[in-house]
């Protein structure tokens, strides 16, 4: 079957777009990065599992166009924000407090559509994150590490003042189009692609965006007219031991000592508005040193790059699914982003050292090595 118009004809006049006719074609080719978000696969994470009595899998948000979940929550935010009307680009300045990954995302889709954009963040945030930032066009504005997300957004609050009406908050922590992108679209990708094969879904905390939407989506909401998928889903949240809000606000007791923590992402220092408490099951605390242990694990057994929440998120996993209880069962465990942006985290230190310290070494004849700076000319 031929198309309406051949690939040609997009450089006659009133021809079609090269775009319009690859899709039609069935190719894979998009006209901007914003619309590479979603469709991330899952990944079974056997190794750093053996122990568990079911399957863990891992979905990989690490691989989306800006590499971290966050994607889908910025493109979400600021389409919701054209579709009403109340920002234009080249007018608007988007001001946001962010933790990395929500500022990076919302950094490349304001690039990509005009937009001058503002981000707050904690001084604990990596230097790779804020580059990409820079890198991206965004200005940065960092605030005391011992305030948090907090401090940030009181921050980004007095800059938003100063643009005197020209600027405008997302408010990722309240905005309700963060749980709405994962009911529409996180959430019914994990349903098609474990053919509704899932019975426990576990991830962290940074907004709630994502553990609300996906489990809303599978569990059912009456709210959003979801009917129920599985209703026995057991959804798991994760925060950082250090840092144990969640626990306490849903009646539990905190562990050990409470302050900073290690694990960018999540456990930013308040309960996020949009996070539904009703609809989890349980909230396990992981420790920033097990969570970078995890982290390291993944990167060695599995060979796949993750940043140090994952390595929260899948240590929890596993502890659930190492349960009698869970034999047979499968769980899906959010991989937020990708690793190669946390090479200053303390989690890399030592191989930072290591590779600090390496030094060239002598070829074979018949080179001589003096030529290079060695000693003798074997070197």
């Amino acid at each position: 079957r031929s198309p309406p118009e051949t690939m040609l004809s997009r450089f006659l006049p009133g021809g079609r777009s090269a775009v319009q006719v690859a899709l039609w074609r069935g190719l894979n080719v998009v006209s901007r990065p914003s619309d590479l978000i979603g469709n991330t696969p899952l990944m079974y994470l056997d190794k750093v599992a053996q122990n568990c009595k079911g399957r863990v899998i891992g979905k990989l948000e690490s691989l989306g166009p800006c590499s971290s979940v966050k994607d889908r929550l910025g493109r979400s935010m600021i389409d919701d924000a054209e579709a009403k009307g109340v920002i234009s680009p080249g007018k608007t300045v988007l001001v946001e407090p962010t933790s990395g990954n929500t500022g990076i995302a919302l950094a490349f889709i304001a690039r990509e559509r005009g937009y001058r954009c503002i981000l707050t963040m904690p001084e604990t945030m990596s230097v790779e994150r804020r580059m990409m930032l820079m890198a991206l066009g965004a200005e940065v504005v960092l605030t005391p590490k011992e305030k948090a997300v907090p401090g940030a957004l009181a921050k980004a609050k007095e800059i938003l003042e100063e643009l005197d009406g020209q600027g405008y908050m997302l408010q990722q922590f309240e905005n309700p189009s963060n749980p709405k992108i994962h009911r529409e679209t996180t959430g019914p990708e994990i349903w098609r692609d474990t053919d509704g094969a899932i019975d426990v879904f576990v991830s962290g905390v940074g907004t709630g965006g994502t553990v609300t939407g996906v489990t809303q989506f599978i569990k059912g909401s009456e709210e959003h007219g979801l009917p129920p998928l599985n209703p026995n889903l057991y959804t798991v949240a994760v925060e950082p031991q250090e840092q144990m809000l969640i626990t306490e606000a849903r009646g539990g007791e905190k562990i050990g000592e409470q302050g900073p923590h290690k694990i960018q992402g999540m456990g930013a220092g308040l309960v996020p508005p949009v996070l539904n408490l009703s609809i989890l099951d349980e909230v396990v605390p992981i420790h920033s040193d097990d969570a970078m242990e995890m982290a390291n694990r993944l990167w060695l057994e599995e060979g796949l790059p993750v940043g140090v929440s994952a390595g929260a998120i899948v240590s929890a996993a596993t502890k659930v699914m190492e349960r009698d209880e869970m034999a047979g069962k499968t769980c899906v465990a959010i991989i937020p982003s990708f690793g190669e942006r946390y090479f200053t985290h303390p989690m890399f230190e030592k191989i930072k050292q290591d590779a600090e310290g390496l030094t060239k070494q002598p070829l074979p004849p018949p080179f001589d090595n003096r030529e290079f700076g060695f000693a003798t000319e074997r070197g």
